[in-house]
Parts: structure tokens; C-alpha cells; sequence
């Protein structure tokens, strides 16, 4: 892993993101999304994530984070990669109503094969491309791109529209996780 991808100061403000083997578009299904929003939750509460912004794509998650007092980032991190992702896993194979079952568990299963960090299978990529945040002028780019990433992909026509970020925190509408204030 390059020196570019690493947490180099642990009390740093952080713009990660990290997405599906493959790129495989697996939160097209709310159920998935759900899954996602309760472990960051968690986190929030358990393991001392803050969190300052955030968004879900269809294969791929932003988010603005910084570790409290107490707590290490990259094990927040690693904790929260590997339990959505055998509890997202395993919500796919109970799904019926997933046409995509064979296909996708077939590529997580093929990408754990090839990674001696996984027992069975592998559901995201390795990195999580962190990316310090040091001034008021990159905060805002940062945000920016995370909740235009939506419009951007033609979801919504504006970023508060979109359920699965926090752009609607930042207008004043309630949105589904608690934040930090920047």
C-alpha cells in the first residue's frame, strides 16, 4: 500500500471512501443501504467514529470521519469494513428476492480467494483512499463532492433530494445519521 493511503495523523480529519470488489453495484437495494447506516451508527455510538458527512453510491461509500478522543480510526474502519461486510453478504444469499445472488456471491467468493486477509470471501476493496483534510477550502471541495456524487450520476437533480447522504443535514432537513459540526 502506498504512503498516499494511509491515516498518518490520528487526530486528523479524514475524507475516505471505499467501494465493492468488482464495483458491483450492491446498493441499488434499500436493504443493503440499511445495513450500512445501522453500522455506521453503531460506530457512532460504540466506537467513537465521528462523523462530518457522508454519502452511499450504488458501489461505493464517501465519507468525511475523524476518530474521538480514545479511539483509532483505521480500527474503526476495519471493524466497520468487516462486519457490513459479512452481514451484507449473508443478507444477499438469505434474500429470495435477489436476482443477482449467484453472480455476486460468485465474485466475492472469487476476490476472497485471491486475498490472504479473507477466509472466504472479500465484499470491499482493500484501501479506503484517506485523504487528511488540513484547510477550510479542501473541507468544502470534500462535501461538495460527496453530495453532488448523486447529481453527478443523475439520481436526483439536487443533493439535498437524495435520502442516502447528508446533504440534507447541511439545508436544514433532517437526514438519517447524527453529524459532527465542521
Amino acid at each position: 500500500m502506498s504512503r498516499a493511503y494511509k491515516f498518518h495523523n490520528p487526530e486528523g480529519l479524514y475524507f475516505i471512501s471505499f467501494a465493492t470488489v468488482g464495483w458491483i453495484d450492491v446498493f441499488t437495494r434499500r436493504i443493503y443501504k440499511e445495513i450500512l447506516i445501522e453500522s455506521i451508527e453503531y460506530c457512532q455510538k460504540n466506537k467513537g467514529l465521528g462523523l462530518y458527512a457522508w454519502c452511499i453510491m450504488s458501489n461505493h461509500v464517501h465519507m468525511i470521519v475523524k476518530a474521538k478522543d480514545g479511539f483509532v480510526l483505521p480500527d474503526i474502519v476495519r471493524d466497520f469494513k468487516k462486519y457490513t461486510s459479512k452481514k451484507i453478504i449473508k443478507a444477499i444469499e438469505d434474500n429470495i428476492q435477489e436476482s443477482r445472488k449467484e453472480w455476486m456471491i460468485a465474485i466475492f467468493k472469487n476476490a476472497g480467494e485471491y486475498n490472504s486477509n479473507n477466509k472466504e470471501y472479500q465484499f470491499w476493496q482493500q484501501h479506503n483512499k484517506p485523504i487528511e483534510i488540513y484547510s477550510a477550502a479542501v473541507i468544502s471541495q470534500k462535501v461538495d463532492y460527496i453530495h453532488y456524487n448523486p447529481v453527478e450520476e443523475g439520481i436526483v437533480e439536487s443533493p439535498q433530494q437524495y435520502l442516502y447522504s447528508s446533504a440534507r443535514d447541511f439545508n436544514e432537513e433532517k437526514g438519517l445519521l447524527k453529524l459532527e459540526r465542521l
